[in-house]
């Protein structure tokens, strides 16, 4: 089980709004809980500008983190963080604890790649859309990916990727798919360009045959 990222972190005892108010703008810190594994939950606080740091990394959102708690490391991963609806600020974050022996349920990104091959675009004038950014996963501590991967090279037009196409690592496992083939959700697909039906009937028309009328003229 690596561990890629560490945050130091201090316990607290103020809790409520209004003690996270003033975390948030006195101290420039943020408050944050962790929970699970046979412990009870901490309530912690972080330097929001090492959190910012850390965020700018995408893997920090699926790496195990390891969380120097007064001293004390503990191995988490980020569960869930609330932002500022306008300001460029995290208001809280929840950690859950981790252990090498015990599965854990989370959600990784997806990575689409040559998309500007795919033939469903290059050949065939579509377009791509997405459906999902990220997919919930479950695996072991040390199985976790930084993300997952979709080739789009070979997608055609009209063609769906649904989370059965997606290559999932040795002992990861989707979520969704556990709950049985109903719940192959799209990923993506190459659809028709807007307007590309109305260029095609103007192509049509213009090489259409003249009418009587046009020929009596």
């Amino acid at each position: 089980m690596s561990t890629d990222f560490t945050l130091q972190a201090t316990g607290r005892e103020d809790t409520g709004k209004g003690a996270s108010r003033r975390l948030r703008r006195l101290a420039g810190e943020v408050p944050a809980i962790v929970y699970g594994g046979k412990k009870d939950p901490s309530q912690i606080k972080l330097i929001h500008k090492d959190v910012m740091k850390s965020l700018e990394n995408e893997a920090f959102y699926s790496h195990i983190i390891s969380l120097e708690i007064d001293g004390k490391s503990e191995d988490v991963i980020l569960k869930d963080m609330q932002r500022h609806p306008a300001k460029n600020l995290i208001m809280h974050l929840d950690f859950l604890r981790v252990n090498k022996n015990t599965k854990l349920t989370t959600r990784v990104p997806l990575h689409f790649t040559n998309e500007e091959l795919c033939v469903g675009v290059k050949v065939e004038g579509g377009v791509i859309t997405h459906s999902m950014a990220d997919l919930e996963i479950s695996c072991l501590p040390s199985d976790l990916p930084e993300y997952l991967e979709i080739d789009m090279a070979e997608v055609a037009l009209g063609q769906v990727v649904h989370i059965s196409d997606i290559q999932l690592p040795k002992g990861v496992e989707s979520v969704a798919l556990s709950h049985g083939d109903d719940h192959d959700l799209p990923v993506a697909a190459v659809n028709k360009a807007k307007g590309a039906s109305v260029s095609e009937e103007t192509d049509e028309a213009a090489d259409a045959e003249p009418t009587e009328e046009a020929g009596e003229e």
